[in-house]
């Protein structure tokens, strides 16, 4: 797996500051995509063990919230693959710092059910992640002042209320701040 960018002290990907990591390879291609240099899976520099570990490295600090996985797409099945064991790691080292990943793919249908998204590692790799944004990019409906993504059909799921309850349920976030209004 290759790695289109890294972006340290984020907090344009998730809530808080966060470790931002974007993988390369996307066969999606959503129109007027903000990251198309990122569709090719050559893209960019090697996933190595250096990088891992500079990133696992990144996240200890107590004002680092978490991890946030974006691409190219990182539920492409040879991503998944890539990514699984950096996550597990991640939890494991940081229980209480959160994963968030944006993905084209939509939760119920792409990741839930058979598809080119679902491979063996899909549950694993949901398993690890607190919220999980789904839906393609649509540029009829985005919104500059939605928190946290660019469309309006894109939803930022609570996976860890979703599990608890079997319920899809999105995530909320701080109150105070999901009041919040650009009026």
């Amino acid at each position: 797996m290759n790695y289109a960018n890294i972006k340290y002290c984020d907090i344009a990907n998730g809530e808080g500051v966060r470790t931002t990591l974007f993988v390369s390879g996307c066969t999606l291609h959503c129109k007027n995509c903000f990251n198309k240099v990122a569709w090719d899976f050559g893209y960019g520099q090697p996933f190595d063990k250096a990088t891992r570990n500079a990133l696992l490295e990144s996240l200890a600090p107590q004002h680092i919230d978490g991890l946030s996985v974006l691409g190219g797409e990182p539920f492409e099945p040879q991503n998944q693959r890539g990514l699984v064991s950096f996550l597990h790691d991640v939890k494991v080292l940081y229980p209480d710092k959160t994963i968030w990943c944006y993905t084209g793919f939509v939760y119920e249908r792409d990741l839930l059910k058979e598809s080119h998204a679902r491979c063996e590692v899909t549950d694993e790799m949901l398993a690890y992640l607190d919220v999980l944004v789904d839906g393609a990019f649509e540029q009829d409906q985005y919104d500059i002042s939605l928190r946290f993504k660019g469309s309006a059909n894109q939803r930022l799921i609570d996976l860890n209320r979703t599990r608890e309850t079997g319920v899809l349920t999105l995530w909320q976030g701080d109150p105070l701040l999901a009041s919040h209004s650009m009026d």
